[in-house]
C-alpha cells in the first residue's frame, strides 16, 4: 500500500489517548464534529500520560457514571495483562477469582451465583453439569469491555448473587480496519517427549473425524433401544471389532503452541442520513499443556494418623486445546439517532487430553507387589452459536425518549465422541522393587477393565427484549424512567451412552498379559473364539438418568427510575417481576421413561415461583472528582437444570459422582453495597468498598459416604449464610517522584478482604436428600469462597511511545472445593501466586510485537486437607512471541 508522502507523525502513546477521549465521548452520547478541512495537516501533537491512562479514561467514565455499583475492564487493559480469553481476564477485577480457568467467583460466591451475558443478552452453555457459560470459550481478540456489575438494578436478571458479567464484543469500527496477528508460544513442562495418541486427520482443526465415534452397529442397536445387555458371545466380539481401540499412549516430541488472527471492517457514508459498517473477525489458536499430577481418592484415620489407601502419586498428562473464533458485525445507522446492529458469533474449543496414572487400591498395592496403570482419553468438542440483533433509537421530539430492544438466538453443542479409560495391573515379578510397564504388566482382569463414553449435549436459548427510557426535567431535579421487559427461553437435551470391555470373557488370563491395549484386543485376537468362553465382552453400562431434558423459562418485567438533584444528589431504583418456570427430567434410556418412579419426586422436578425484586442506591456526588454510593437489593439464585434431578453425573471440577435434589430450595439474598470513589487528575483514581449479604437457605455441596469410590457429592441448602467484606482499589501514576523516567510509570491493583460463614443442619440434610449426611463442619465458609483476593500490576510506557511493559500479579486466599465428612477436614485449594509479564514494541504506526511470559514463579495446583495432599498439578512457565500488523 502506497502511503502519502505528507503524513503526520502521532506516537502510540498519543493515539491511546485520542482514541479513549472519543470513547469517552461515546460513552456519555456525545457526537464529535467532521473537521471541515479535511486537506488540513496536523505537524505534531504533543501529549503526556501512560497508556493504560489514556485508554482507560472511558472505562473510568463508564464506571463513574453507573447508578449502581460496577467494574468494567477495557480492551487495551486486557490486552496490557496478556490475558487470551474473558475468565483469565477477569481474574484480574476486584474480588473476582478464576477456578478451573472458565468459571469466575464474585466475591467467593460460586458460579451458580453470577449470572453472564453477551452484549446484553443471555447466551447458552455447553457445559453439561452446569448452566453458567465457561468463559474461557470467549477470546480475548473480540473483546471490547468487561462489565461487572456488582449491585443488582432492575434491568439486571434477578437471579444475581456476586454479580452479573456482561461480556461486550467488538462493534463496527468507524474508519477502515484491517489487521492480520500470528503468535507462537512454549511452556517449559513441554521440553522433551509427552504423551499422545493416534487421533484422527482433523485434529489440528479441533474437529474429529469420526475416529472416536460410536460405530454405525452399535449406534443402530441404541436407536432402536437394543442395548448391549446379555449379548452373546459371537455378537459381542462382532461388536467390539467395529470399535476403536488404538487408544495406546505414544512418546512425541510437542511443537510450538501457534495461531493467528484476523480482523477487516469499515463503516460508509452512504449520504448526510445513512451510514453502514461491518466487522469481521476470526481467531485461531492451538495449544499443549504437558504436566504432572498427583491423586488422593480414598484415605482412612487410624486414630491421630491418616493412612492413603487409594491414590495415583505419578500421573502424566499431555492436553491440546484448539480454539477457533469467528464474529461478523453487520450495522446501520440513521441520523445519529437510530441504529441496528447484527452480530454472528461462532466459537468452538475442543480439548483432547491423555493421561497414563500409576498408583494404587485398598486390593491391589504395594504390599501385594502390585501397582496399577490407568490410560484415560477425553476429547471433547465445545461450539457456541449465537445471533443478535440490537436496536437502539433516540427520538429528538419526544424530549429525547429512547427505545433499546434485543433479540437474540443461540445454540451450543457439547459432543465427547469416544472418552476412553483402561486398567493395567503391574506385578513385581522378579522383585527388584522396579515395576516394568512392557514386561511386568497385564490388562486387568474384571468385568470393568475399560470404559468407553459418548455423550451429546443441546442447548437452545432465545433471549428478547426491550427498554424504553424517558428523561424529564423539573427545576432542580433531572430525572429518567426506565421500563422495560425480559424475556428468555431455554431448552436442552443430554445423552450418554457407556460400555465396559469385560475381560473376564477371556478363556486364559495369559491372553491379558502386555501394555497394549490394542494389541491384546486386537482384531486377530478377536477373530478367533478360541480365546474366548461364552460370557459376553461388551456390556451395557449405560444407568438410568444418563439422559435428560430440561426447559426454563422466565418472563421479567421492571421499572426503573434515576433522579438527580441539583447534580449533587442520585437516587436510582425500582423493582423486577420475575415469573421463572423450570423442570428437570431424567430418562431411562431403555425404556425412555422418566427415572422417577415416585409420583411425589416426580412433582418436584417441575418448579415455579415469581415474585418482585426491588433495589435502591443513592449516590452523593461531592465534586467532578468525589462522589459516595450505596444500594441495597433483594435477589433469588435458582439451582441449576441438573441440580434438581437426582440421576447422577461426574462434576469435573473435583471429579466425584454429583447428585442433584429434586424439590431444593431457591436461596433468597439481601445485598447490601457502599462505595467511596475518588476520580482525581490524569486518570490517577482510588476506591474503597464495604459488601455484606444476608443469605437464606444458601445452595451448598455436602458429602455423602460411598460404598466404594469416591463420596457421593449431593446437593443441599444449608440453614443461613452471610458473606462480608472491603474491597480496595487504585491506579497511581508516580510522576510525583520526580520528573523523567518517573512520568511514564504507574501502579495500580486491587485487593478484597472478606469473610463468609453457613451453617448447616445435619437432619434437614438426611431429610432433603435420603442419604447420610456425615459432615465434619456444620459451620464454615462458602463453597469457593477466598478471604483474599489481590491484584497489583506496575507498568511502564516509554516517552516516545514505542515501548511498553506489565508485570502483573494475582493471588487468591485457600478456598473450599470439597467439604469434609466423617471427620475429615475440608478440602481446600492452596493459593496460587500468578506473576506474568507482558512487553510491547511499536516499532511503527501499524507494527505491534507483544513478549509475554506468564507464572514466572512456575507455581503448581494443590489442594489439601489437614497438611495432606489431595491433588497437585504442575502448570509451568509459558513464553509467547506474537505479531500484530495493521494495514
Amino acid at each position: 500500500m502506497n502511503k502519502p508522502e505528507n503524513r503526520f507523525r502521532v506516537t502510540p502513546v498519543t493515539l491511546a489517548v485520542l482514541a479513549s477521549l472519543t470513547l469517552s465521548q461515546i460513552a456519555l452520547g456525545q457526537e464529535g464534529q467532521e473537521n471541515p478541512n479535511e486537506g488540513d495537516v496536523l505537524d505534531e501533537v504533543v501529549t503526556t500520560g501512560t497508556r493504560l491512562k489514556g485508554t482507560a479514561t472511558a472505562v473510568i467514565e463508564e464506571r463513574k457514571n453507573q447508578a449502581f455499583v460496577a467494574d468494567i475492564l477495557g480492551a487495551e487493559q486486557i490486552s496490557r495483562t496478556g490475558d487470551s480469553d474473558a475468565a483469565s481476564a477477569l481474574r484480574r477485577v476486584t474480588g473476582l477469582t478464576l477456578v478451573d480457568g472458565k468459571f469466575i467467583y464474585v466475591r467467593g460466591l460460586g458460579e451458580r451465583y453470577s449470572s453472564t451475558q453477551l452484549n446484553g443478552a443471555a447466551v447458552p452453555s455447553p457445559d453439561p453439569t452446569r448452566n453458567v457459560i465457561p468463559l474461557d470459550l470467549f477470546p480475548s481478540d473480540i473483546i471490547e469491555s468487561l462489565s461487572v456489575q456488582k449491585a443488582f438494578s432492575p434491568s439486571m436478571p434477578a437471579s444475581f448473587g456476586g454479580g452479573n458479567v456482561n461480556i461486550r464484543l467488538k462493534t463496527i469500527p468507524e474508519n477502515f480496519l484491517f489487521n492480520m496477528s500470528g503468535n507462537v508460544g512454549y511452556n517449559t513442562e513441554n521440553s522433551g517427549d509427552a504423551f499422545s495418541y493416534n487421533g484422527g486427520s482433523q485434529d489440528w482443526l479441533g474437529q474429529d473425524d469420526g475416529t472416536r465415534a460410536v460405530p454405525n452397529s452399535i449406534q443402530t442397536r441404541w436407536d432402536n433401544k437394543q442395548f448391549l445387555d446379555n449379548l452373546d458371545e459371537d455378537v459381542a466380539l462382532s461388536l467390539l471389532k467395529d470399535v476403536n481401540r488404538d487408544y495406546d499412549p505414544l512418546l512425541k516430541s510437542v511443537g510450538p503452541d501457534a495461531g493467528f488472527g484476523f480482523s477487516l471492517g469499515n463503516s460508509v457514508d452512504l449520504n448526510e442520513n445513512w451510514r453502514i459498517g461491518f466487522l469481521w473477525t476470526t481467531s485461531y489458536d492451538n495449544e499443549t499443556t504437558v504436566s504432572e499430577e498427583y491423586e488422593l481418592e480414598q484415605a482412612d484415620r487410624v486414630g491421630d494418623s491418616i493412612n492413603i489407601v487409594r491414590f495415583f502419586d505419578d500421573i502424566s498428562v499431555t492436553e491440546t486445546t484448539v480454539k477457533w473464533s469467528n464474529m461478523l458485525n453487520l450495522g446501520v445507522d440513521f441520523n445519529r439517532n437510530h441504529r441496528i446492529d447484527y452480530s454472528l458469533i461462532l466459537l468452538s474449543d475442543t480439548s483432547d487430553e491423555i493421561s497414563e496414572s500409576f498408583g494404587n487400591t485398598e486390593n491391589l498395592n504395594l504390599s501385594e507387589g502390585l501397582r496399577i496403570r490407568d490410560i484415560d482419553v477425553e476429547y471433547e468438542e465445545r461450539k457456541m452459536y449465537t445471533n443478535q440483533i440490537r436496536g437502539m433509537h433516540t427520538f429528538p421530539s419526544l424530549n429525547f425518549a429512547g427505545l433499546d430492544w434485543k433479540y437474540s438466538l443461540g445454540r451450543s453443542l457439547r459432543d465427547a465422541p469416544g472418552n476412553v479409560e483402561a486398567r493395567f495391573v503391574l506385578a513385581d515379578a522378579n522383585e527388584d522393587g522396579f515395576f516394568d510397564t512392557q514386561n511386568e504388566s497385564s490388562l486387568n482382569n474384571s468385568t470393568t477393565a475399560a470404559r468407553y463414553t459418548f455423550q451429546n449435549l443441546h442447548d437452545r436459548l432465545e433471549n428478547y427484549g426491550y427498554n424504553f427510557t424517558y428523561p424529564v426535567s423539573l427545576k432542580n431535579w433531572e430525572i429518567e424512567i426506565k421500563v422495560g421487559g425480559d424475556f428468555l427461553t431455554k431448552t436442552r437435551s443430554s445423552e450418554s451412552r457407556t460400555f465396559d470391555i469385560n475381560t473376564r470373557a477371556f478363556s486364559d488370563s495369559t491372553d491379558l498379559v502386555g501394555s497394549s491395549f490394542f494389541s491384546i484386543l486386537s482384531d486377530e485376537v478377536l477373530a478367533d473364539t478360541s480365546h474366548f468362553n461364552t460370557t459376553a465382552i461388551v456390556r451395557d453400562t449405560t444407568i438410568a438418568g444418563d439422559d435428560y431434558v430440561a426447559a426454563q423459562k422466565v418472563d421479567a418485567y421492571y421499572l426503573e427510575a434515576d433522579l438527580f438533584y441539583k447534580g449533587k444528589w442520585r437516587v436510582s431504583g425500582g423493582a423486577r417481576f420475575e415469573d421463572f418456570r423450570q423442570v428437570v427430567a431424567p430418562f431411562d434410556p431403555r425404556t425412555n421413561q422418566i427415572d422417577l418412579p415416585d409420583d411425589a419426586d416426580r412433582g418436584q422436578l417441575a418448579f415455579q415461583e415469581d415474585d418482585f425484586y426491588p433495589a435502591l442506591a443513592f449516590t452523593y456526588i461531592k465534586d467532578d472528582s468525589m462522589q459516595f454510593r450505596a444500594s441495597v437489593g433483594q435477589t433469588v439464585v435458582r439451582p441449576d437444570l441438573r441440580e434438581v434431578s437426582s440421576s447422577t453425573f461426574i462434576d469435573p471440577l473435583t471429579g466425584f459422582p454429583t447428585s442433584g435434589t429434586p424439590g431444593i430450595d431457591t436461596t433468597s439474598i439481601l445485598n447490601y453495597d457502599l462505595r467511596w470513589e475518588w476520580y482525581r487528575e490524569a486518570g490517577n483514581n482510588i476506591s474503597i468498598g464495604l459488601f455484606y449479604k444476608d443469605m437464606d437457605a444458601p445452595i451448598e455441596s455436602v458429602q455423602s459416604p460411598a460404598q466404594d469410590g469416591p463420596p457421593l457429592i449431593k446437593i443441599a441448602n444449608a440453614e443461613t449464610g452471610e458473606l462480608y467484606g472491603l474491597e480496595f482499589e487504585f491506579l497511581q501514576g508516580l510522576e510525583s517522584f520526580g520528573d523523567g523516567v518517573w512520568d511514564n510509570i504507574f501502579l495500580s491493583g486491587n485487593l478484597t478482604i472478606s469473610d463468609s460463614e453457613i451453617t448447616l443442619d445435619r437432619q434437614n440434610i438426611v431429610d432433603q436428600t435420603g442419604l447420610s449426611a456425615a459432615v465434619t463442619n456444620l459451620t464454615r465458609r462458602l463453597t469457593g469462597h477466598s478471604q483474599y483476593v489481590a491484584n497489583m500490576q506496575a507498568g511502564y510506557d516509554s516517552a516516545n511511545g514505542e515501548h511498553s511493559l506489565s508485570v502483573v500479579y494475582n493471588v487468591f486466599g485457600e478456598r473450599i472445593l470439597i467439604p469434609g465428612i466423617d471427620g475429615f477436614d475440608d478440602s481446600y485449594e492452596q493459593p496460587f501466586h500468578s506473576l506474568d509479564t507482558v512487553y510491547k514494541y511499536y516499532p511503527n504506526f501499524n507494527t505491534t510485537l507483544t513478549f509475554k511470559v506468564q507464572n514466572l514463579l512456575g507455581e503448581n495446583k494443590k489442594l489439601e486437607f489437614e497438611d495432606v495432599l489431595l491433588r497437585s498439578q504442575t502448570r509451568g512457565t509459558k513464553v509467547s512471541l506474537s505479531l500484530k500488523y495493521d494495514f
